[in-house]
């Protein structure tokens, strides 16, 4: 893969790409195009020159993995898909997901919701791990928003739980983990306990929407 920006002095990311397309090695290079700011006709030119995803600055993390991951898929499928990703084919793309948050405090619950529901989600709250596991079985959900510290039944008792039924039935549901205390190590213990990512408390939008991006992601596409 090549990332170029689009403007840059002497030769801009346009002339780069024309030049690679000469090489013989680089022809089949798959191209993404970063701008500043788009100018009428580049959609039109990233096409004439094959290149494949064109975002406009500032991109978020999430934003260029998805696209990345996006355009590695269809290269490796060899896809006869013509269609050039942008900001907006991403977001017209992006999955709609079941969520199923677990949270005991009423104000995160709205909050988590309401981030989720922004993004096009579907959320189910229920306010202890008990709930979630019993949740987890009599429905199916694409993801679990579990907060750690809870009555009854904890996110690692009910992550444990969760894990020990899926076990031989070749079914992973992720599961992200909150915590109100960010401390060290612990990240790697709710990895550790089987959830697949991390967020602290209070939640930041761009920390969620990441987790969720890479929690997603199909773990092939990630090597």
């Amino acid at each position: 893969m090549l990332l170029t920006d689009a403007n840059m002095p002497g030769t801009n990311g346009f002339m780069l790409v024309e030049q690679a397309r000469q090489e013989v090695d680089l022809r089949q290079t798959a191209i993404m195009m970063l701008t500043s700011a788009g100018q009428r006709g580049e959609g039109a030119w990233c096409r004439e020159l094959g290149i494949a995803a064109y975002l406009i600055k500032p991109v978020s993390q999430s934003e260029l993995l998805d696209a990345i991951l996006r355009v590695l898929a269809t290269k490796a499928q060899s896809a006869d898909d013509s269609r050039l990703v942008t900001r907006h084919s991403l977001r017209e793309a992006r999955r709609s997901l079941r969520v199923l948050l677990a949270e005991d405090n009423a104000v995160n619950q709205k909050l988590a919701s309401r981030l989720l529901e922004k993004q096009g989600h579907t959320v189910v709250v229920t306010s202890n791990g008990r709930e979630a596991v019993e949740a987890l079985g009599r429905q199916g959900f694409d993801l679990v928003m579990m907060d750690v510290q809870m009555p009854e039944m904890d996110g690692f008792e009910a992550t444990a739980a969760i894990r020990r039924r899926e076990n031989g039935t070749g079914v992973h549901v992720p599961i992200i983990a909150m915590t109100a205390h960010a401390m060290a190590g612990d990240r790697e213990r709710c990895l550790a306990a089987g959830m697949d990512a991390y967020v602290s408390k209070p939640i930041q939008a761009k920390d969620l929407f990441e987790a969720v991006e890479s929690s997603m992601a199909p773990a092939e596409s990630l090597v």
